[in-house]
């Protein structure tokens, strides 16, 4: 692919910050992996200033950390950090389903609606990369539906290391269903406007993550800080 290309959607940087965030993410790069530029700039085609400037965005993330004496490394999941993100996006989309049970209508009930539907494709097909997709779109249209996606861009600078854990239980732990069902009981509560219910399901949803790190951490001992 040409730079050209790249830069449809935005700048050579974004791209290969965008590139490499998705690769920690989805644990192509995994925790403890030794990365550089030099790399990372002839595996992309790009030149080396861009990549340099994406490497200093992913480390503000706590994504990268750079080390004199042992150069740039994937870091290691912080569960501190799982947590921090965690208690943002319960404190935040509480709100915002309490809203969306007030004011959405019948287009944006139907666009939840749809990608449930895609979502429980995915429990038959058995992809957690595609449902890991679903379940953000799922949550972006929450925001997007009260005029707050600007919101949603912030929570997600917050959010780089429980989003890893997330991929890793969906990775590891082949029962998705619970998620799928717990984004079901949500649309439930806000299409029949029902926001105290609403909140306490949205509640239970972000704190699964605190249920399975355990079981994660066991079995990916060396993914963890």
């Amino acid at each position: 692919m040409l730079i050209t290309d790249k830069r449809i959607n935005g700048s050579t940087r974004d791209f290969v910050y965008h590139t490499i965030k998705k690769q920690i993410i989805d644990l192509d790069l995994e925790p403890g992996t030794k990365i550089s530029e030099k790399e990372v700039s002839e595996r992309l085609q790009v030149s080396r200033t861009p990549v340099r400037e994406a490497f200093l965005k992913l480390a503000h993330e706590e994504l990268l950390g750079v080390y004199p004496q042992s150069g740039t490394i994937i870091t290691k999941i912080d569960p501190q950090l799982v947590e921090e993100g965690r208690f943002v996006r319960e404190s935040i989309e509480k709100a915002i389903v309490k809203e969306a049970s007030q004011t959405f209508n019948k287009d944006q009930l139907f666009q939840l609606e749809t990608n449930i539907t895609l979502q429980e494709l995915c429990l038959e097909k058995d992809s957690h990369h595609r449902l890991f997709e679903l379940d953000e779109e799922f949550h972006r249209l929450l925001f997007d539906g009260c005029k707050k996606l600007r919101t949603w861009n912030m929570v997600r600078q917050m959010n780089s290391h429980f989003d890893r854990l997330r991929m890793l239980r969906l990775a590891s732990i082949p029962d998705w269903k619970v998620v799928v069902s717990q984004h079901k009981d949500i649309f439930n509560y806000i299409s029949n406007g029902d926001p105290d219910r609403a909140q306490e399901i949205m509640e239970s949803h972000l704190k699964l993550v605190n249920i399975e790190m355990g079981e994660v951490k066991i079995l990916y001992p060396g993914y963890f800080k």
